[in-house]
């Protein structure tokens, strides 16, 4: 079985990789999101009861399933409780995902998409990183209206991911997503590199 060129996107939230990731998917690129399947698992009873265990009621609905929203005030203000919830969802999106590249073995190459890989030495599981970057002004705009979120509550999310400046620098590509400059033809660019024979490299 050839082994499946394997690409990572990311970028700090508000970037623009879930929209970046559309466009792949548009030329034909299979994109496994894996902050998608990250809610998907936790809304799966024997993950759910994991997190219920972990971190009380203060995270569970009226209906007895887990409050999103709660958990992530309990996580993203404490690092600790960040890094157990990581461990409990990030061995299973990344057995899922593996079971998903072995039915992509027509593809050029596939792309997972996903917010921490840096900060979770996930990176170093990928061929190679896609990286897109915006302005902190434009991404906290975004995600403000995107969400209804506050300012503060945007910087309060981000603060557990690492600088744009080192994610960029350890990147292979990087999409500049700022709102003046076209996305479209910088995948292209980007897209025709990685369909090369030379997987990208």
């Amino acid at each position: 079985m050839a082994k499946v060129f394997r690409v990572g996107l990311t970028g700090n939230i508000g970037s623009g990789k879930t929209t970046t990731g559309l466009i792949f998917e548009k030329l034909g690129i299979p994109v496994y999101r894996a902050d998608e399947k990250g809610k998907y698992f936790l809304d799966t009873q024997p993950v759910s009861l994991r997190i219920k265990e972990e971190f009380g009621p203060i995270v569970t609905k009226s209906d007895g399933g887990i409050d999103r929203k709660k958990l992530a005030a309990v996580v993203f203000n404490d690092l600790q409780k960040l890094e157990k919830l990581n461990g409990i969802i990030h061995p299973l999106v990344r057995e899922d995902f593996a079971k998903w590249v072995n039915n992509q073995e027509s593809a050029p190459y596939v792309i997972q998409e996903a917010a921490i890989l840096f900060e979770t030495g996930q990176h170093e599981l990928f061929d190679s990183i896609i990286m897109v970057t915006a302005p902190k002004e434009v991404r906290v705009d975004r995600v403000c209206r995107r969400d209804g979120a506050s300012p503060e509550e945007v910087s309060q999310r981000e603060k557990h991911q690492m600088e744009e400046a080192g994610k960029a620098a350890l990147a292979d590509f990087v999409i500049i997503n700022d709102g003046k400059r076209a996305i479209l033809p910088q995948v292209l660019e980007i897209h025709g590199r990685l369909s090369g024979t030379s997987g990208g490299k």
